[in-house]
């Protein structure tokens, strides 16, 4: 057999070097027929299907020859390289490992190995293995910058920051490098500093398509939108195919009411996701998408960022307690929307059944309603300066059975610290309303305005429908005993008031152009909007003009530091009119706090149901349409019949204190219901299921 065996490898070899592959392969498999063990045959057939892209092939005959030969460092190393390829990370873990036992100075196995250990969340190894390249030859810029960038993982910032000065030094040109720091120097919160960074890297290297991306996107986080599109820009000429610029693109115009060829980008936007391109999920929602669509957009997302960990750091225990366990984890447990939301919720919990534990992502908390946030918990642990691995690590060691994700795709969001499995139970719940694709999140809290259950196909968690609504309110909260003048506002004295104080980017053409006809069509009426951008107003003006509305009549609210004096100039209103796709959620809350009736539309998607929900819930189902064309038709009549918008506010008045929407401790008692069901389960051994709360707090618990 050696005779015909060597003949036969000759053959292949010469085959594959003249291209004839079909024939070098047969060649190959001939002498494995014979030879399975045959080291030479498998290895390079291995190479030659990895050469031809066939890594699942290449990784089969690899297999074969390090068993062969296990103690051939090359054969490892092409395992472990197609092994990383198919994202079989583990496994490639394990081969560079070997390489390493076989020879420790083999530089780009240890550096691969620490990257994939990075991969599959063991930071802590990784850096090990950094640190042991860094030793092996200190001179190796790339080998700090790598471990400059695993340092910015575990949230060592400063750390990160030296590491890269050392890659800069050793390397004055490396403009990867330099993006790296401006990551780093963004991280800790010096903008000016990072920018210049940014510029560098691309002054190094005008066609590095990530500097651009990561300077457009701080130009976008602080409000710089006109620099941040112009920036966008240059990703998009480099890589036109680049679906987080387009969509980030997009999403800065819609900030400034930049509405020139608005239908087509997002038409463009939703083609390229429903044909498998990653885009941002939190823009999805304020353009006219399915359910599908933000369901596909947020599995791409998750597939792409931030997959579940190989090994869950909850393996199936039953914890024994005398009360639930549950942690809230939010970056947004300070001055915020959601903060405002949830703490009358934090304060109301019933601590004999639950321990309740803040896990805050943020700093801020120095502040009067900061300090009140603080209280309403027993433990508040201040995470933020903690990497992903060490918080699902603190949540696994303090045994939590239930923790709750306050972020969803929104800013700050650190989805690794579910990915790792540290709790039984995982939610998501109100900071991101949709799905979050993501198979480690078993629950989110709504309710069945918010998600049908003909729309439960939709979630990848299962549905847990609360009561009365899923939007809790702070009765708490204090309004200005003062209410402004309408002049000190900017504000007719005798005309109708029509008020909208959402974000720039709820704001589209369709809803804008509702807007205007029905300035048109009420003589002396005003459109108060909330002072986001001064380029935001000027485009609004002007699309006001085209539609032949005077600008004038568009009046913008400046913001003020007191919450309480924002609810009380809304007094001087006389309807808040709610946006779609994307519905006011915080803003509608407000407004009726304040006794400010909302007229909203309701929507296909979780976004633009949320104001329906907090009307049935306050009593003025009058006030949900189903049309654009049922949403003007209502508003006319309650402008032209003042004596029905008149009974529409008393009757809000009324209901504000006795109905659902604003009893916190109510809300309370129906979210523990909601704990306290999927705890029952969880105990029993069983699966999630969807679940529909009586309002009682009784579950009834449904389908798979």
């Amino acid at each position: 057999m050696t005779g015909e065996r060597n003949r036969l490898l000759h053959s292949a070899l010469i085959h594959q070097r003249a291209g004839r592959f079909s024939e070098a392969e047969k060649a190959y498999k001939r002498i494995l027929k014979r030879a399975p063990d045959d080291f030479d045959s498998a290895y390079l057939l291995g190479m030659h299907y990895a050469g031809r892209g066939n890594l699942r092939a290449a990784i089969d005959m690899l297999r074969r020859a390090v068993k062969s030969k296990p103690d051939v460092a090359d054969a490892h190393y092409n395992l472990a390289v197609a092994l990383g390829l198919t994202k079989c990370h583990d496994e490639a873990a394990l081969a560079y490992r070997r390489i390493l036992e076989l020879d420790p100075r083999h530089a780009d196995a240890r550096n691969n190995y620490a990257t994939t250990l990075l991969q599959i969340g063991r930071l802590a190894e990784a850096l090990q293995q950094y640190g042991a390249l860094i030793v092996q030859n200190p001179n190796a810029a790339d080998a700090y910058n790598n471990r400059g960038m695993a340092l910015e993982q575990a949230k060592r910032y400063s750390d990160a920051l030296n590491d890269y000065d050392k890659a800069i030094a050793l390397r004055p040109n490396f403009p990867e490098a330099y993006a790296n720091r401006g990551n780093a120097l963004m991280a800790l919160g010096r903008s000016d500093e990072a920018l210049a960074n940014y510029n560098k890297a691309i002054a190094l290297r005008p066609d590095f398509a990530d500097a651009w991306a990561n300077a457009a996107n701080l130009c976008a986080t602080r409000r710089s939108y006109g620099e941040a599109i112009a920036a966008y820009d240059r990703v998009l000429a480099l890589k036109p195919n680049d679906a987080d610029a387009r969509c980030m693109r997009l999403y800065a115009k819609m900030q400034l009411c930049d509405w020139s060829n608005y239908e087509t980008e997002v038409a463009d936007l939703l083609l390229a996701v429903r044909n498998g391109a990653p885009a941002y999920p939190f823009v999805m929602l304020a353009l006219p998408s399915s359910l599908e669509d933000q369901l596909r957009c947020a599995r791409l997302f998750i597939d792409r960022r931030c997959p579940p960990s190989a090994k869950p750091l909850w393996h199936g225990e039953i914890y024994e307690h005398d009360r639930i366990r549950v942690a809230y984890v939010s970056s947004d447990l300070r001055e915020h929307a959601v903060g405002y939301m949830t703490v009358g919720l934090f304060e109301h919990h019933d601590r004999s059944q639950f321990e309740v534990v803040a896990i805050s992502l943020s700093t801020g908390h120095d502040t009067e309603f900061g300090r009140r946030m603080r209280a309403s918990f027993e433990n508040f642990i201040d995470a933020g300066s903690c990497s992903d691995e060490e918080i699902a690590g603190l949540i696994r060691e303090r045994k939590i059975d239930i923790v709750v994700d306050l972020n969803g795709f929104t800013q700050s969001w650190r989805p690794g610290i579910f990915a790792r499995r540290p709790a039984p139970i995982h939610v998501s719940y109100l900071g991101y309303s949709g799905t979050t694709g993501a198979p480690y999140f078993d629950y989110i809290l709504a309710d069945r305005i918010i998600v049908p259950a003909e729309n439960f196909e939709f979630y990848s968690e299962k549905v847990v429908w609360l009561p009365d609504t899923f939007v809790g309110s702070d009765n708490g909260r204090p309004i200005g005993e003062r209410t402004p003048a309408r002049s000190e506002l900017g504000l007719p004295a005798n005309g109708f008031v029509f008020c909208c104080f959402n974000q720039s980017y709820k704001l589209n053409p369709t809803m804008f152009d509702v807007w205007m006809r029905l300035l048109a069509a009420i003589d002396g009426s005003v459109l108060w909007l909330k002072d986001n951008d001064a380029a935001a107003t000027r485009n609004l003006r002007l699309e006001a003009e085209r539609r032949g509305v005077a600008a004038q009549r568009l009046v913008f609210a400046p913001s003020v530091s007191r919450v309480a004096d924002h609810l009380a100039r809304h007094r001087q209103a006389d309807l808040f009119l709610d946006t779609l796709p994307y519905n006011a959620h915080t803003t509608t809350n407000d407004a009726l706090w304040a006794g400010l009736p909302v007229l909203s539309c309701l929507g296909t998607t979780f976004a633009g149901r949320v104001a329906a929900s907090m009307l049935s819930a306050v009593g003025l189902p009058e006030l949900i349409t189903t049309s654009l064309a049922e949403y003007e038709a209502l508003a006319l009549r309650l402008v032209r019949e003042p004596a029905l918008l008149g009974a529409v506010k008393a009757k809000l008045s009324a209901n504000r204190s006795d109905l659902p929407l604003f009893d916190t401790a109510r809300f309370a008692r129906s979210v523990e219901a909601a704990y306290t069901a999927m705890w029952q389960e969880y105990r029993q051994g069983h699966h999630p299921l969807h679940v529909a709360l009586s309002a009682g707090g009784s579950g009834a618990w449904g389908g798979q």
